[in-house]
């Protein structure tokens, strides 16, 4: 165990904050953005953790957890799964009695994910320059409590989001499947008539952190 709490994490930062997004919406929440991404979306708005971060321990990093003193966790980035040592802190949190999500691209492997995650799964549309890079397999070992996202800029990835969803069954999940406008390029408005015109099973996933502090602010 004294091994685990000494290996090191890349890490960009830790606040505490609500959680904008998922059914986790308006949970005060402590996010860990973890270091660097291997995808490049074109309406990125965390281009800042694309760096290589500064190094922390495993410990340090439950001991800043514990001094905020908020139940949920969201592990995000960047890309978490990037770091093999993002699995140990999010099992060493769950053991914890955190309630633990993770905010992943769906580029990546998540079979390895501890099954006490939540995990939140971003399928990239065309219109983020990044659809090549998704990792379909993932849909097939989701959990019924884990979450698939869909960030739309336009029409055509609406139209891919249902079809994509369609395909996989996302509509018949459990947990809705997310359709979240790009901040300030598709009105909210507008993909929201969408989906009532389409009568989708689906969640319209609005950014609220950024409507309470604004596009650039993360926390308090």
């Amino acid at each position: 165990m004294n091994d685990v709490l000494k290996q090191t994490i890349r890490l960009i930062e830790i606040f505490p904050s609500v959680q904008g997004e998922t059914s986790f919406s308006g949970l005060t929440s402590t996010f860990i953005r973890l270091a660097s991404c291997n995808l490049r979306c074109t309406w990125c708005d965390t281009t800042y953790s694309f760096g290589r971060g500064e190094p922390s321990t495993i410990e340090n990093i439950l001991a800043t957890v514990d001094s905020l003193g908020l139940r949920w966790v969201c592990v995000t980035g960047g890309e978490p799964l990037l770091q093999k040592e993002a699995i140990p802190l999010m099992e060493l949190l769950s053991q914890k009695g955190y309630v633990v999500s993770l905010e992943t691209s769906g580029s990546l492997p998540i079979d390895a994910v501890p099954k006490s995650v939540k995990i939140i799964l971003d399928i990239k549309c065309p219109g983020s320059g990044m659809e090549s890079k998704n990792l379909y397999e993932n849909l097939r070992i989701l959990k019924e409590e884990d979450e698939v996202k869909f960030v739309i800029k336009d029409r055509a990835d609406y139209d891919f989001a249902c079809a994509i969803s369609e395909k996989w069954g996302l509509f018949l999940r459990r947990e809705p499947v997310l359709f979240s406008p790009v901040w300030g390029v598709l009105s909210p408005e507008e993909l929201t008539w969408w989906m009532v015109k389409d009568k989708l099973k689906a969640r319209l996933n609005l950014q609220m952190h950024k409507v309470i502090f604004g596009a650039e602010r993360k926390g308090v």
